[in-house]
């Protein structure tokens, strides 16, 4: 039976209270009504599209977690970080971010949002790219939405970290990279003092 629209409505918030991530589309065929009747509900109900939704959760979770670069500057949106250890962000490709002709997302969106990601897992003021070995799996599309997972698996010889980033649409994998980054606390061992010794 169809639920009323004050019904549907307090559902919509809940849903969307439990999980902020889900999209209007996901919303319309849990709710079984077109998206643009979820796109109006929400207006009535003054909650946010997801992209707004999304900002404002990584600006109250994450904010004090990501030190290397402000939140602003990570390409694609945060959605989940542990300070060295691992980090997801999500990037919908849009049509300023696809070649005109072919509608194929450019390469270096994709890097970028893999790179920022390496970057912002990092728990350091000072953290940048030494090394990356990237490999480009599959074509993406304007319209699909890639996830980037990165995962810290270890450091080099040296001391830098090494952060390992594969990016999905679906289940399917599209690009993976691993990314050795230097970092600002690397040379800082226990008890060094300042002293200079002859």
């Amino acid at each position: 039976m169809r639920k009323s629209k004050r019904e549907r409505q307090r559902m919509l918030q809940e849903t969307i209270r439990e999980n902020p991530f889900i999209t209007d589309e996901e919303l319309a065929e849990k709710f079984s009504v077109s998206v643009q009747t979820i796109r109006l509900d929400r207006l009535e109900l003054s909650i946010p599209e997801l992209r707004e939704r999304i900002k404002h959760v990584a600006r109250q979770s994450f904010a004090d977690k990501v030190r290397a670069l402000p939140l602003e500057e990570v390409i694609g949106d945060i959605i989940d970080i542990e300070p060295d250890e691992s980090a997801i962000s999500i990037f919908d490709v849009k049509e300023d971010h696809v070649f005109r002709r072919t509608r194929i997302a450019r390469g270096h969106h994709l890097f970028a949002q893999a790179n920022s990601l390496a970057v912002a897992v990092i728990h350091d003021e000072l953290a940048l790219t030494a090394k990356a070995t990237i490999r480009f799996v599959r074509q993406v599309k304007e319209g699909e939405r890639v996830v980037a997972k990165a995962k810290v698996t270890g450091k080099t010889a040296n001391g830098r970290t090494i952060v390992d980033v594969n990016s999905y649409v679906g289940q399917e994998l599209v690009f993976s990279g691993t990314f050795e980054m230097y970092r600002s606390n690397i040379e800082k061992k226990d008890g060094d003092s300042n002293e200079h010794r002859d």
